[in-house]
């Protein structure tokens, strides 16, 4: 039976212009027709990450956010500071489809992918916060029998961001990792790979009640930054783990420096000589994160085997190929609704997403807090 398709549909969209203001609304776009290779999905769920706001926002001050236009059209203006607008240089007054992962069914095919009519899929690729999107067959990822849209909406982001941290763990020598933020939902996700996978972790965390949602997931080394123990938890963590490499969700401040120097001091717990270099181990620290913005500090005392850098998830998936790639996609296909489920707080529908009240709760980026957008305002099954 034929899946009725609308010939337009509405879109999400973030205008930054050089004028020094953004504006967020609904667009009404036209729905494509799938190419010989291409499906058309009608998107159930896809869900708010990290990432999405940076793009979402850009770098206006949301508490200048103003709101106007209807219910079913709001309209979200605020101003971006002068300082900042050579930062938005790329994108100015180009209005940018957001959404970075999605769960849908396909409801459309072009030749050559018409197996995928009817079937349950989680699609990345950008432009998600829209009610349909089109993109190459090859995109999905097929979700087993009986999985929801809201099950799959989260399957590619958190899931392989985890895995490519135990993985990248791997490729560089080291055999124990340190996470911070570890209580988001990527953290749980990475507990329970870790668990599974007979790794040693790490979790740095940033208060008594997110250490004790860790420990409720079986985890054995948490770290809380906000206690007055922290530097000596953390070193005897490393201590006992032998964790050479960290990833950082915070980015700014002393956290990425008080790591390496924590570092520097289990290794030297057991060293048998002196080196006024350090030792001679390497530890690293990959920021994959901002939820703080400000400038990161370092403490030069942990020697001079030591690396920081930046580590995203789409250049890393690239770098180890197409092969090695799909192998963690399927993982996350086999444990989807185990090892790799998310949990939301809050569901909110396109409209809603564009409301004062909501954008001030999923811009705070607090730990539990993660919000799902179901663009035909439907539960998705979450």
């Amino acid at each position: 039976m034929a899946i009725s398709v609308p010939a337009t549909a509405l879109q999400l969209q973030s205008l930054v212009k050089s004028t020094g203001e953004l504006v967020l609304s609904l667009a009404e776009v036209a729905v494509p027709i799938p190419g010989e290779d291409e499906v058309l999905v009608r998107i159930e769920a896809s869900p708010i990450n990290p990432s999405d706001i940076g793009l979402l926002f850009g770098a206006a001050d949301m508490g200048t956010a103003v709101a106007s236009g209807t219910a079913d059209r709001p309209i979200v203006t605020a101003t971006v500071p002068p300082a900042l607008m050579r930062a938005m240089a790329g994108r100015l007054d180009e209005a940018m489809a957001v959404g970075n992962e999605a769960g849908g069914v396909v409801v459309a095919a072009g030749a050559s992918a018409q197996a995928l009519v009817g079937k349950t899929v989680g699609i990345i690729g950008g432009a998600m916060y829209a009610q349909y999107r089109c993109l190459r067959a090859v995109d999905c990822l097929v979700l087993p029998e009986g999985t929801t849209p809201a099950q799959g909406a989260s399957c590619f982001v958190n899931p392989l961001t985890s895995l490519g941290m135990t993985e990248t763990m791997r490729r560089e020598g080291h055999t124990a990792l340190v996470h911070t933020a570890a209580a988001s939902n990527l953290g749980q996700m990475l507990n329970k790979i870790c668990i599974k996978d007979g790794i040693e972790l790490v979790n740095i965390v940033r208060s008594p009640e997110q250490a004790a949602l860790l420990r409720g997931l079986g985890a054995r080394h948490i770290c809380d930054s906000s206690a007055p123990g922290f530097m000596d938890d953390l070193v005897d963590a490393l201590a006992e783990t032998g964790a050479t490499i960290a990833f950082d969700a915070i980015g700014g401040g002393r956290l990425p420096g008080q790591i390496l120097s924590a570092m520097e001091t289990a290794i030297n717990r057991t060293a048998s000589s002196y080196s006024r270099y350090g030792s001679a181990v390497h530890k690293q620290v990959y920021i994959y994160g901002g939820l703080d913005m400000r400038p990161t500090e370092l403490n030069r005392g942990f020697g001079m085997a030591w690396g920081l850098g930046g580590w995203l998830l789409f250049p890393f998936l690239q770098k180890i190929g197409a092969a090695d790639a799909e192998r963690l996609r399927q993982r996350v296909v086999s444990e989807l609704t185990t090892t790799f489920a998310s949990h939301y707080s809050r569901t909110v529908t396109l409209s809603e997403a564009l409301q004062l009240d909501t954008i001030a709760a999923y811009n705070r980026r607090a730990t539990g807090e993660k919000f799902l957008i179901t663009p035909h305002g439907c539960p998705a099954g979450a």
